[in-house]
């Protein structure tokens, strides 16, 4: 199957300090793929790069010809400013801020549109109430049914089952296999490792830098999880990007 995204010798940080460094790998159209590491190992930042937020130091990404509107990009919910004064409704239909246009009306046929995707993820009766008053559960409920309304072809998401019940982990993870099950690409920074093995294919396992990737019974071994701590313990966060970072960066 032919790659969907190329990640080449892409370093990825801020400020010229490197979080993600020197990475190269390629992640196939449909596939369904965790992105796992020890907490500070760059997957927020990797995903952030992908996404188009932040821009690589150095190295490339690219992504087989799709634009910023085949990307559903959901972000960890400490991204989320919870006090901004917004509702559930409208909160979602953000989602279809790329197809209609950010001053597009949302006519009879959006709002049915985004009433499904509340239906979809339990949260019918939720639409006036502000996304404030949603617990974590119900938080990231909404963030998926914002995916859902934008249908894009490569679906990021960041730690999505984090801190939330097993009710809703298991809901959500449906929707999950629905998307690869339609034959999109799906993405999804994970801490938990019994889920990933049961539920993931695919696994990119990453301290700053690539330390295995490919089946996940073969990239979750001890030796493996120990190398990637070593790795993310050993790393110098004040460290400025290489020599080659910066001819590369001149050059281009």
């Amino acid at each position: 199957m032919s790659p969907l995204v190329q990640f080449r010798d892409v370093t990825l940080g801020y400020d010229r300090h490197p979080a993600v460094h020197h990475l190269n790998g390629e992640i196939a159209t449909g596939a369904l793929l965790a992105v796992i590491g020890p907490n500070g190992a760059g997957k927020s930042t990797l995903f952030r790069g992908l996404v188009g937020i932040l821009k690589p130091l150095s190295g490339t990404i690219l992504t087989g010809g799709i634009d910023c509107k085949d990307i559903a990009y959901l972000p960890q919910t400490a991204d989320i400013d919870r006090s901004f004064p917004i509702s559930v409704f409208d909160f979602v239909g953000t989602g279809l801020w790329r197809r209609i246009g950010f001053f597009g009306g949302v006519g009879k046929g959006a709002r049915e549109n985004i009433a499904q995707a509340l239906a979809a993820v339990g949260l019918s009766g939720f639409e006036n109430r502000g996304i404030g008053t949603l617990s974590g559960g119900q938080m990231q409920r909404m963030l998926f049914a914002r995916v859902l309304l934008q249908d894009a072809r490569l679906i990021v998401l960041d730690e999505p089952f984090n801190a939330i019940d097993a009710k809703t982990s298991a809901d959500l993870l449906a929707l999950v296999k629905r998307w690869h099950a339609e034959g999109r690409t799906v993405l999804a920074a994970l801490h938990d490792m019994d889920l990933v093995r049961a539920h993931f294919p695919q696994t990119l396992l990453l301290a700053r830098g690539r330390v295995a990737w490919g089946a996940t019974a073969e990239v979750l071994t001890a030796e493996n999880l120990a190398e990637a701590r070593r790795m993310c313990e050993a790393f110098d966060d004040h460290a400025v990007a290489c020599v080659a970072d910066e001819d590369a960066s001149r050059a281009a």
